[in-house]
């Protein structure tokens, strides 16, 4: 079988290993120092990348501006957010879900930001996410185990969702041209900028370095930072995006799966019914043919 029939599916199960790897960093350190780790490392890697690929750098200092500022949105405030969330407790099939939120949010504010008009369709579809995850998520509240989880942890991972839907926006309106592999360098760059701080004022830098540790940072950053970036970039070059993003609705699903194989997360019946409800929404808010009727 042909790179071009398994990188779409390849794509979306990296991308959904991001959660069970969240949760597991949180046993061998502190979330938001192991993202400075990983974001350091996938900075220098893919500076290495740039360097030996001959990339032309962006020399006009507003689109370093752009990029820097959209690596904090889209990496440091959303992954900082959701890591910190889940590493008070939140299940990372729970945060999964949550994290479908995003095409959905993005869609309803693209409206506001690049004047792009929503189909009855489309607001049928954030109708439907919307409740979706308002079906998985509200029993956690009142439910067994429900004190388990706090509350607050459950709104940081909601903002981490704003967060990466604003950095979504800005770089359509914004990052427009230049190679995407130095784009991504700058963008880690801007993470570390905002990660840091955090994890110096919240964290003592706890990291219990062993295999564990190395194995992580390693499948984060090749696995997941570089390899489904670079897969991207492949689909992105071979007009094959649309498959890719069919796929992206496993993502939620995917990963309650693996978080209940590794960790035992439970699956209970509102969360599999939400991210059904939620796989349909974004289905709907995202169809080619319903943004070209619109």
């Amino acid at each position: 079988m042909s790179l071009d029939r398994l990188a779409p599916a390849i794509f979306v199960l990296l991308w959904s290993t991001g959660w069970v790897v969240a949760k597991y960093a949180t046993i061998v350190s502190e979330p938001l120092t192991f993202l400075g780790v990983r974001y350091l490392v996938a900075a220098v890697l893919f500076a290495g990348l740039c360097l030996v690929s001959g990339v032309s750098w962006p020399r006009d200092g507003r689109t370093i501006a752009h990029a820097v500022i959209s690596g904090a949105f889209l990496h440091g405030f959303y992954l900082g957010a959701l890591w910190w969330a889940i590493g008070q407790g939140v299940p990372a099939a729970l945060s999964s879900i949550i994290a479908a939120l995003q095409p959905l949010m993005t869609a309803l504010a693209a409206p506001f930001f690049i004047g792009e008009r929503l189909s009855r369709a489309q607001k049928a579809g954030l109708c439907l996410g919307f409740s979706g995850v308002l079906l998985a998520v509200v029993p956690k509240f009142f439910g067994h185990g429900a004190s388990e989880i706090p509350a607050f942890a459950i709104v940081i991972n909601m903002l981490g969702m704003a967060a990466v839907t604003y950095g979504t926006i800005y770089q359509k309106q914004y990052l427009r041209t230049g190679d995407i592999r130095a784009i991504a360098t700058l963008q880690y760059i801007g993470a570390l900028i905002v990660t840091v701080p955090f994890a110096l004022a919240l964290e003592t830098q706890h990291v219990d370095f062993g295999f564990a540790f190395v194995a992580l940072v390693a499948w984060s950053v090749l696995g997941i930072s570089m390899g489904a970036i670079l897969l991207l970039l492949y689909l992105l070059r071979r007009g094959q995006v649309s498959r890719a993003a069919s796929l992206i609705y496993l993502v939620p699903p995917l990963a309650a799966l693996q978080a209940a194989a590794v960790f035992g997360e439970e699956l209970t019946v509102p969360m599999i019914l939400g991210t059904a409800i939620v796989v349909v929404g974004v289905y709907l808010t995202n169809r080619k043919d319903v943004a070209q009727a619109a």
